[in-house]
């Protein structure tokens, strides 16, 4: 019996193409290993975001390598988005690899685990421009599933290495997801997130719907909010997700779904990056700081109790005291419930690579730890305002640190801790009472 093991680094869409490669191994007749220590085949799935997500990729291949000189029949492989740009020069950077596999690859990791344990290695990329496949196959038993929707993306910010590793933009068929959807519904999956690296230009650049496709009942003729509101008709479904936005697509249509549609998620991750219209324009971010801001203002006009998340850049090339400081200034405008706040690391082959890196190691670092301690202080206070409300929770199952404790999620995405009540199953929307709070973490009774 092979046993296999997939270790993910990166974004949600990596994770669901992990799923994939393993429901393809499984297919195969393959075993999940019960740790990754023991297993005859290890995958790394890789992200090529930032330097520093690279260089732990590299490391753990390294390390996964070293093991088959005690294990010589032992198969190490890489796939995702550092395969897809490095190519064959990982068999040169790392010794002993047996198979790389690019992105939009997934269905080629089975046919690769097999040369491997036949003695042959196997590299396959992805032809960018021609029209993908999405992640197929889902692992039993879940009750939350990831399911994508577009693929690439054609934005090019000037940062941004994703269109050189995920490709030219793309949009399922709504007819092709929505039978993916059903699927999960009549398996038990009862919350189901929408992928897309732009996900608000679905059907935007590639037709999603045919004509002949039934009206939408709510009358909405921009494509994506069409698509949740066929998502949200789904029996079965009590939950949806997305990610990721764009200010772009904050729309009327979308701001009356969310109003009106209560499977919707109260919860929007809308990456802002920088503060400063300089910063924005050079990133070609394609909006400004104004434009942002009017976006989340219509929101919460709207829906007053949405949870909004975000992503920041600090020490873009360029980036002065000021643009950090008006940074800082937007964070605090928009009450942000999380942010993921990152170091820039120029990327080779985009735009911002050619320019001077010229904000100092230290003072990037300074910056970031400005924004994560404002981002604490912001978190527990939005947190603290949810102390004797009412929540209703996706319950999760045991939680990390304590397995007498359960967790699960607000419709705002909350992390909420409880004593689970008898008979609660993963899966279950349970009606808590939020009895304390931290800045990250919901405390129920």
């Amino acid at each position: 019996m092979t046993t296999f093991a997939i270790h993910t680094y990166g974004c949600q869409m990596n994770v669901r193409e992990s799923e994939a490669a393993a429901k393809a191994l499984l297919d195969a007749g393959l075993t999940p290993a019960a740790d990754e220590e023991g297993a005859d085949v290890v995958i790394v799935n890789t992200c090529s975001v930032r330097g520093k997500a690279e260089d732990k990729a590299l490391g753990k291949l390294g390390l996964l390598c070293a093991t088959k000189r005690e294990r010589p029949g032992r198969v190490v492989g890489v796939m995702g988005c550092m395969a897809q740009r490095l190519g064959e020069s990982l068999f040169r950077r790392v010794p002993r690899l047996d198979f790389a596999i690019g992105t939009r690859c997934a269905e080629r990791v089975a046919p690769a685990v097999e040369a491997a344990l036949a003695g042959r290695t196997t590299l396959a990329l992805s032809d960018l421009h021609a029209r993908p496949d999405a992640p197929s196959g889902h692992m039993p038993g879940g009750f939350s599933a990831f399911v994508t929707i577009l693929l690439g993306c054609n934005r090019r910010c000037a940062y941004c290495i994703v269109p050189d590793v995920r490709g030219d933009e793309w949009s399922r068929p709504a007819r092709e997801v929505l039978a993916e959807v059903r699927a999960l519904a009549e398996a038990g999956v009862r919350e189901v997130t929408l992928l897309g690296q732009s996900i608000m230009n679905y059907g935007l650049r590639t037709p999603a719907f045919d004509a002949d496709d039934p009206p939408s009942p709510g009358g909405y003729a921009k494509p994506f909010p069409r698509l949740l509101e066929a998502v949200a008709a789904i029996p079965g479904i009590a939950r949806i997700r997305f990610t990721s936005g764009h200010p772009s697509g904050v729309n009327d249509e979308l701001i009356r779904l969310f109003r009106t549609e209560p499977k919707l998620c109260r919860h929007l991750h809308l990456p802002v990056q920088s503060g400063s219209d300089a910063v924005l324009a050079r990133m070609r971010r394609g909006y400004t700081r104004e434009g942002y801001l009017d976006a989340v203002a219509r929101l919460r006009e709207a829906v007053p109790d949405l949870a909004l998340t975000t992503d920041v850049i600090v020490g873009f090339p360029g980036e002065t005291e000021e643009d950090f400081l008006l940074t800082r200034s937007l964070m605090e405008e928009a009450r942000f419930d999380n942010a993921f706040i990152f170091k820039y690391s120029p990327r080779p082959g985009t735009l911002s690579a050619t320019w001077e890196d010229d904000v100092p190691d230290a003072e990037k670092a300074r910056r970031n730890q400005i924004l994560l301690g404002d981002q604490d202080l912001r978190g527990a206070r939005l947190n603290q305002a949810l102390v004797g409300t009412r929540q209703q929770i996706l319950a999760e199952g045991p939680s990390l640190r304590n397995k007498s404790r359960w967790s699960g999620r607000t419709s705002g995405n909350k992390i909420v801790v409880f004593a689970p009540p008898p008979g609660v199953r993963p899966g279950d929307l349970v009606d808590l009472v939020i009895a304390r709070a931290a800045p990250q973490t919901l405390y129920a009774e």
